[in-house]
């Protein structure tokens, strides 16, 4: 690790340092717009968002960071706090994407035109993107609190709405119940380790047990303690089964914008720390003898299993989604226990394909909602008649959500339980092509909706905005286009995925 401060130091933080920037712009603009112009404020979120995008590649493209072939050591900046590799690059084209097509979307809600709004999402991005290159224990912490605190304002924005009161203060409660427990387990890796850089821990005990053969019992005790302390952190923000609670009461509430944002860069963010974490040997050598990796098991295969079944039951589009996104944490999962390269890089296609899949989905939603006032899956009768054009984009993200050809979800859980299968967990692949039948219950009764059913409302159009079009025309083509040529993406992930395991290998 270099501790002269040089010009990569700031480039290795220039996407945040960017989103800083783009926050105060926001609110410096909003307090000298024009009331007649409310959507413009939405519209400078996502050309700023885009913008830093296109920023962050262009820095991989002409400066080589992050530096794929650089070691460890000279890819940890400010301290070992951040680690700038592939994986942050991957993480942070998520989250921008998702800024920008949630801004996209929402430039022509009324309610939500104002901005504090768009500057909390950006704030709440600053904080997804930090947790993504954090490389030490405190940094993940407050990367963390970063997210979750603008996200717990977000979710009870609609103050006049009691249903998005209760999903402010639900979230708050149990995110910081999650966010003590995942806490209090890491002071156990720091009083066993004396450090909280990951990477240092993972090296200590990969020389231990290079030379000692393994981790004496005692210290196996408390890693386990530890391991299942964290988890209860990690697994509130993927929510994972038992930690998901929490979930469709949130998604319900919550104004529907912030409910796409938050079901997809929320739950990336939370998978880029638990498989930082737990791929570096932080907790332990990161396979099967571990203590804890049956644990990791049995939560993967209660989450897929539960949020499926749990969906079939729902009658409103965004609870159906929520356990929809509890499910498809438990496939995204899979990637994370085989504890394989060719599994960590799964799980990220998984993840960047669901980033696109989800905010199609929800875009559809925010859309209708805005003109029906609801989010019940009646609403969706009669969509193809309605809007063909929005009848169209959800129907492939159903898909996509479903694991049907030729969409980015089928290839993505095709990579899942072919990682899994290679690692010789067959069953679990197997329990996940179970489990993929079951969601085609419920995501393509809502096709039959749309296409079969007829409603009171089809002389009533939706409206759609050049804005909205372009965000869910472009979240449509990457789900096709990943679907058809997924090669140079999953290639990229897997590139990237060395970097989890960095000492065992």
């Amino acid at each position: 690790m270099n501790s002269s401060v040089t010009l990569d130091w700031f480039l290795t933080l220039l996407p945040e340092i960017s989103l800083v920037i783009l926050l105060a712009a926001i609110l410096f603009y909003d307090r000298r717009l024009n009331p007649t112009n409310r959507r413009n404020v939405g519209l400078l979120t996502a050309w700023g968002a885009f913008f830093i995008l296109l920023l962050t590649l262009a820095v991989w493209i002409f400066f080589d960071l992050p530096n794929v072939s650089a070691p460890l050591s000279d890819s940890l900046y400010w301290g070992g706090m951040i680690r700038n590799d592939l994986i942050t690059l991957i993480f942070r084209v998520m989250f921008l994407y998702a800024l920008v097509i949630v801004s996209l979307i929402t430039v022509d809600t009324k309610r939500l035109q104002r901005g504090e709004f768009f500057a909390l999402l950006v704030a709440a991005t600053i904080g997804f993107s930090l947790m993504g290159a954090s490389a030490d224990l405190i940094m993940i912490y407050v990367a963390l609190e970063t997210a979750s605190i603008s996200s717990y304002i977000l979710a009870g924005y609609k103050t006049e709405d009691d249903l998005s009161t209760e999903a402010g203060i639900k979230y708050f409660i149990y995110g910081a119940f999650a966010t003590a427990v995942m806490l209090y387990g890491m002071s156990f890796i720091y009083g066993l380790f004396g450090e909280t850089n990951i990477y240092a821990i993972g090296s200590s005990i990969s020389a231990f047990v290079a030379q000692n053969g393994s981790i004496p019992s005692e210290a196996n005790g408390l890693l386990l303690l530890a391991a299942l302390l964290i988890i209860v952190g990690f697994g509130f923000k993927i929510s994972a089964v038992p930690l998901h609670f929490w979930t469709p009461d949130v998604y319900h509430g919550s104004p529907t914008s912030f409910t796409a944002f938050v079901s997809t860069a929320s739950k990336a963010a939370g998978f880029a720390v638990f498989l930082r974490v737990f791929s570096a040997g932080v907790l332990g050598v990161p396979d099967q003898s571990s203590y804890w990796w049956a644990m990791l098991v049995a939560v993967c295969v209660v989450t897929m299993t539960l949020g499926n079944l749990a969906a079939i039951f729902q009658k409103n589009l965004k609870r159906l989604l929520a356990y929809s996104s509890i499910a498809q944490a438990g496939y995204a999962m899979i990637g994370l226990v085989v504890f394989t390269p060719e599994g960590s890089a799964a799980a990220m296609f998984y993840l960047l394909m669901y980033v696109f899949t989800n905010m199609a989905a929800f875009g559809v939603i925010i859309l209708v909602s805005n003109v029906s006032g609801s989010d019940d899956l009646k609403d969706l009768y009669g969509l193809n008649r309605r809007s063909p054009y929005l009848a169209l984009v959800m129907l492939f993200a159903l898909l996509s959500l479903g694991g049907i050809p030729p969409t980015a979800g089928f290839i993505g859980k095709f990579f899942l339980f072919k990682a899994a299968v290679e690692a010789g967990f067959w069953w679990l692949a197997l329990i996940g092509l179970l489990n993929a039948f079951i969601a085609l219950y419920y995501y393509l009764t809502i096709v039959k909706y749309m296409y079969l059913y007829r409603s009171d409302e089809e002389a009533v159009a939706i409206p759609i905005s050049r804005a909205a079009q372009i965000g869910l025309g472009v979240s449509l083509a990457l789900i096709l286009i990943l679907g058809i040529y997924a090669g140079p993406a999953f290639d990229w992930t897997r590139e990237a995925a060395n970097a989890f395991f960095p000492f065992i290998g």
